[in-house]
């Protein structure tokens, strides 16, 4: 199923895709929710009732006419407000590309336990504009990735268990403004405010029965669902990265455990799984500058549009847009 969030009558309203058409749930019951949260506060409830809705659409045997086509909707984030945002650091290549392109050998911590941080859950957005400031335009990136949200609430979830707590699975492009970014992480605290102006996640939820015959085994030693997706970039049409889902080395699964140990997950959160290899400027500038001296840099600017792939969950696409103030942060250290 593709759980999409859109406004209808200047507020939020939660549907269903099908075949290129979005239905509001009540077509697929009466009793459904029409937000987003409230479905995910009683997924248990909620979701067999809406999958069987769902299938009747699908084969025929309920019609509707009240379908709309999703390229006329203004599409929200599929959470648009999500009770949490972590992002992890899953993908080992993308890892080890950068620190190789720093010169530093690759930190052996990666590969014995999953590690995230907090970002903004207030700047979550969907498709469409992203307003930035001059500041963050100083080495705006974009990182290519996939995010979870969970639909259940839990603490303490074992790895083996932890996929039955996510309910769908999204894009996700972390935005970044690096020079804000590497600024803080001097003093060894952050990231924050290269991180906290906008997050995109879209342009639908899609939920885990969908990707059944996408499923592959995790990594040796790991634990939890893994999936073969392929995940593309492109800037301004033009592909600049490429990678897989199946490529996690650290599954969603052990990025639950962790984040759960001694904590309550709730539904609404959102769970990133860090950059995939060769899935930001950041990695695709060092390598391109290790390799020629002569390299030029490549970040987002004002106008820049941001289309973001993955198999089976849809195309995120998003504009960069310059705010009108000369207002900077950056000039105004001590």
């Amino acid at each position: 199923m593709k759980l999409i969030t859109y406004i209808r009558e200047e507020r939020e309203q939660l549907g269903v895709l099908v075949n290129g058409l979005v239905y509001d749930m009540h077509v697929l019951h009466p009793e459904l929710p029409d937000t987003m949260q409230f479905f995910l506060n009683y997924w248990d409830e909620y979701f067999p009732v809406a999958q069987a809705g769902e299938l009747m659409l699908r084969d025929g045997s309920r019609t509707s006419s009240s379908g709309i086509p999703v390229e006329n909707l203004q599409l929200l984030a599929p959470v648009p407000f999500p009770t949490s945002c972590r992002d992890g650091y899953a993908f080992r290549q993308h890892v080890a590309a950068a620190r190789r392109n720093r010169k530093v050998e690759m930190i052996p911590e990666f590969d014995q336990y999953p590690i995230f941080y907090f970002t903004n859950h207030h700047s979550i957005q969907g498709p469409g504009e992203v307003r930035c400031m001059p500041d963050h335009f100083d080495k705006l990136d974009f990182e290519l990735e996939a995010a979870i949200v969970i639909g259940r609430l839990g603490r303490n979830i074992r790895a083996e268990n932890a996929d039955e707590y996510i309910a769908g699975i999204m894009i996700m492009n972390d935005l970044s403004a690096r020079t804000l970014q590497m600024e803080e992480m001097k003093l060894n605290l952050g990231p924050a405010k290269g991180k906290d102006f906008a997050t995109a996640t879209g342009p639908w939820l899609v939920t885990l029965d969908e990707l059944a015959d996408f499923e592959i085994p995790a990594k040796p030693s790991h634990t939890g669902k893994s999936w073969n997706l392929a995940m593309t970039c492109r800037v301004n049409g033009k592909q600049v990265s490429a990678g897989n889902l199946g490529d996690m080395d650290w599954t969603f699964a052990e990025i639950i455990e962790r984040a759960s140990y001694g904590v309550d997950l709730f539904p609404g959160d959102v769970i990133g799984s860090g950059t995939v290899g060769t899935g930001c400027f950041l990695e695709l500038n060092g390598t391109g500058k290790l390799n020629d001296a002569a390299y030029t840099e490549q970040w987002l600017q004002p106008g820049d549009v941001v289309e973001m792939e993955i198999a089976s969950l849809g195309i995120l696409s998003n504009t960069m847009v310059a705010e009108e103030t000369d207002w900077s942060i950056l000039a105004g250290k001590k």
